[in-house]
């Protein structure tokens, strides 16, 4: 009994009906369709890379040119950046550089964990301060030096190798080595850049204060003053223990500005505490005689 399968449908084999290279032909075209087809987030375009080519299947990038709100300010140049998605962890900034080059200049490529929801001016990148990355996709911004770049990148065909034989990609042990090697910090670069850091920082307080030296009892457009800590009565922290040495202080005060023995009844209640004091002590040295009396410990010169 002949059975037959779900997959591709049986045709009678005769001379008219090519079976085979209808088949053929069939599983080419549904790869083609995939392979053109691809599905990707809306407006985004999906550029195909591979690891090496050994690699069979492709992994895709997502990429559209970073756009921003009018009005809104950016960290990233306008026209000039691409925003990339599904970056995967192999795949570092001179990576992206080196695949993105043909389309134009990269002028700078920065990988992140996630977009930035606040399109804001940002510090610096610290060599040796910075947070510990979390292995797994990540976003990237990559400039270009011009508009064309952006529009070239948007129709890259690939796919595109990242580890090749001019430019391997460490990985595995080999990767591990590298990673600690350069986990070792030098102390004259680490120096330097914490001197450069605490300049800066020093000339931006400074400003500060200035600043607010000038506009101390200065009303602004509708009338009012500013208050500020550095006026002539700071103002105390708020915290608890400000507050004890705030309660403390106040006891004090109290105690010195309060009147003794002014009354007759405050006379009265000091000498009725005096003699319970003289009988309880009188009390208890009795006992104590007797004590030592029992114990024929009595020494009384």
């Amino acid at each position: 009994m002949e059975t037959r399968s779900r997959a591709e449908p049986q045709f009678p084999a005769s001379p008219a009906f090519p079976v085979g290279k209808m088949v053929a032909r069939r599983r080419k075209r549904v790869a083609g369709d995939l392979e053109a087809g691809v599905p990707s987030p809306p407006g985004y375009y999906a550029i195909p890379i591979k690891f090496s080519a050994k690699q069979r299947a492709s992994h895709y990038l997502y990429v559209r040119e970073h756009r921003v709100r009018e009005g809104t300010q950016s960290a990233w140049p306008q026209k000039r950046t691409l925003f990339v998605l599904n970056v995967p962890p192999y795949c570092n900034e001179e990576c992206l550089t080196r695949l993105l080059s043909p389309c134009g200049t990269v002028q700078s490529v920065e990988l992140q964990e996630k977009p930035d929801l606040a399109e804001s001016a940002k510090e610096p990148k610290s060599k040796f301060f910075h947070p510990t990355p979390i292995p797994g996709f990540q976003v990237a911004y990559v400039v270009f030096q011009k508009p064309s770049g952006v529009s070239a990148a948007l129709t890259l065909k690939g796919p595109l190798l990242v580890s090749t034989e001019s430019h391997p990609v460490k990985s595995g042990i080999h990767k591990w080595i590298s990673d600690y090697a350069d986990s070792v910090t030098d102390p004259e670069a680490l120096r330097v850049e914490v001197d450069t850091f605490m300049e800066a920082y020093d000339q931006k307080i400074a400003a500060e204060e200035e600043k607010a030296k000038e506009e101390e009892g200065v009303p602004d457009e509708e009338g009012w003053v500013k208050v500020t800590r550095r006026g002539r009565r700071p103002v105390l922290p708020r915290t608890e223990a400000a507050s004890l040495r705030v309660l403390e202080k106040e006891k004090r005060k109290r105690a010195r500005k309060e009147l003794l023995n002014f009354y007759a009844w405050q006379h009265r209640e000091t000498k009725m505490e005096h003699l319970a004091q003289l009988r309880k002590k009188f009390e208890e040295d009795k006992q104590r005689i007797e004590l030592m009396r029992a114990q024929r410990k009595f020494r009384p010169y």
